[in-house]
């Protein structure tokens, strides 16, 4: 199975193809913002390098969120732009998912689960904690990280994602993992590969609502 899988949720842009769970060409650039500048070119790069046309794709996979409001948009619309044009199916992933999705297997067989936390940049993080086996123990949350330890209860985990730091103090007996703390393309194509396509196509997982300042005077035109 041929994927091309991106992700655009949080600080990087990460482009993958990968066949049969091999990567055949990946890229990817840490970046606080400039995914929408730097995603399709990033596209055409890796489909040039390994020499494959959009219509040979099987399925295209992107991150549905939760992360950076402006990330999800980008990543979600360009998807389903490529999708619509080459006529293939979009698979939508959790990116807490493809971020517990790295833990090595040694690490996950030492714990009983896994969370992933993931610094919403206002203070606290987004988390879900799944099983060793990357069942989803609970929906998508956000969280001040002290409330973490109340949240998520006397579970033996490991610890991924950006916002690892922010929680481990608040967790007893809590262990960092080693892995990638940002969602992957390549570990985000072979999850796709498993997934039975939904016709409807994927949505956003946003958790929380964007943070909008608004302009002086409401945003009103002044008379």
């Amino acid at each position: 199975m041929l994927v091309l899988a991106f992700d655009t949720t949080a600080a990087a842009c990460s482009v993958a193809l990968v066949k049969d769970g091999a990567a055949l060409a990946h890229i990817r650039e840490l970046m606080d913002q400039g995914q929408a500048e730097i995603l399709m070119p990033q596209i055409e790069e890796v489909m040039a390098a390994a020499g494959h046309a959009y219509d040979a794709l099987d399925r295209i996979a992107v991150t549905i969120g939760p992360g950076s409001f402006t990330g999800v948009r980008v990543g979600l619309s360009t998807a389903r732009a490529l999708g619509l044009a080459a006529g293939k199916p979009v698979i939508g992933i959790n990116s807490l998912e493809a971020i517990a999705a790295a833990v090595p297997e040694v690490e996950r067989r030492r714990h009983a689960h896994i969370l992933t936390v993931v610094d919403t940049k206002r203070g606290d993080v987004y988390a879900q904690s799944f099983t060793r086996d990357l069942a989803p123990c609970a929906e998508p949350v956000a969280l001040a990280p002290a409330d973490i330890g109340g949240w998520l209860g006397e579970k033996d985990v490991v610890v991924t994602g950006d916002g690892t730091a922010m929680v481990l103090e608040h967790l007893q007996g809590a262990t960092p993992s080693a892995a990638d703390p940002l969602p992957d393309a390549v570990v985000l194509a072979r999850l796709a590969a498993t997934r039975t396509p939904d016709p409807a196509g994927p949505l956003p997982l946003y958790v929380l609502p964007p943070k909008i300042t608004l302009a002086p005077h409401g945003g009103k035109l002044r008379p």
